[in-house]
């Protein structure tokens, strides 16, 4: 599986914003050769990498940064949703519509990854469910990732007190990667 060039763009935006280019260069050297060459390069955003090196790197943010704690990666999703959502992807957005937007998951999902796909089902005005499936690699923290970004995408949207419940995840032996949201406008 590989992944967009944008997700491991925003996470040395990231570091790098909240804790220093220092912080950054601690969090490469703790990385195998071979991903220190390819992240020490241009990231291109719109180019696809292997989905390992992202789960190496998000591996040693936590190990480096995060004290162990995955949590980290909530407000790294938050963060690239600023970034994407308001600038190249804005088209995204459906402001004053946050189930609109939920329901552009499929699409969304094909910018970010290559294999695998994401449904929504929404639940009520205001709920819904949204599933990925099939993707041939996955990790919490990138599941982590996505609840931020999602949670930052709907409030960008005008959605309010937005709550997310991962109740399936494929990297705690799920068969599938589920999320429950509720929202109020």
């Amino acid at each position: 599986m590989e992944i967009k060039g944008l997700i491991l763009h925003a996470r040395k935006a990231f570091v790098i914003e909240h804790f220093g280019e220092e912080a950054w260069q601690k969090v490469l050297s703790s990385l195998p050769e071979r991903d220190r060459e390819v992240l020490s390069e241009i990231i291109l955003t719109a180019q696809w990498y292997p989905f390992e090196i992202g789960s190496r790197l998000d591996n040693a943010i936590v190990k480096v940064l995060g004290g162990g704690d995955k949590k980290i990666f909530e407000e790294i999703g938050v963060k690239s949703a600023q970034r994407g959502l308001l600038k190249i992807h804005q088209s995204f957005l459906t402001p004053g519509d946050p189930q609109a937007f939920m329901k552009k998951a499929k699409v969304i999902y094909k910018f970010y990854y290559d294999t695998g796909y994401r449904e929504y089902e929404e639940t009520g005005p205001t709920s819904g469910v949204m599933t990925t499936y099939e993707a041939e690699t996955f990790s919490q923290p990138d599941c982590l990732t996505v609840i931020g970004w999602y949670k930052e995408a709907l409030k960008l949207c005008g959605a309010r007190e937005v709550e997310v419940v991962e109740e399936e995840c494929r990297a705690r032996g799920g068969s599938c990667c589920r999320y429950r949201f509720k929202w109020v406008i």
